[in-house]
């Protein structure tokens, strides 16, 4: 049985910066791209971070570039997303994913189907 916990969110004010973890356990996690999706209030899903097996390759949506980086520790099963300069609009609940693929690259999964294990998700709200 896979699981995935994610860890680190919290009430923050604009502009500070917040790390988001996931620990992944039931499968093996170095085999397998990771991504991070977020769900605001009323919202759909949506795509913000992914990476690939190896950790060479990296994709963001266009709205967190530059401010988002994910990483991920294949000894420690983790994933992480690195979020900086937060604005009001990042609140949301945080979730992170496997892909449905092994050894998916150089190409990243970002659609929401193309992942198939889901964590419960973290919450990050930003006041401002």
């Amino acid at each position: 049985q896979v699981q995935l916990v994610e860890s680190g969110g919290g009430l923050v004010q604009a502009g500070c910066s917040l790390r988001l973890s996931c620990a992944a356990s039931g499968r093996t996690f170095s085999t397998y791209g990771m991504g991070w999706f977020r769900q605001a209030p009323g919202k759909e899903r949506k795509f913000v971070a992914a990476i690939s097996w190896s950790g060479a390759n990296t994709k963001y949506a266009d709205s967190v570039k530059g401010r988002f980086t994910i990483s991920r520790d294949n000894a420690k099963n983790t994933v992480y997303l690195q979020i900086n300069s937060l604005k009001p609009e990042d609140t949301a609940i945080y979730y992170c994913a496997t892909d449905r693929v092994f050894y998916r690259e150089p190409e990243v999964a970002i659609t929401l189907w193309e992942y198939d294990y889901w964590g419960q998700g973290t919450q990050v709200t930003v006041s401002t």
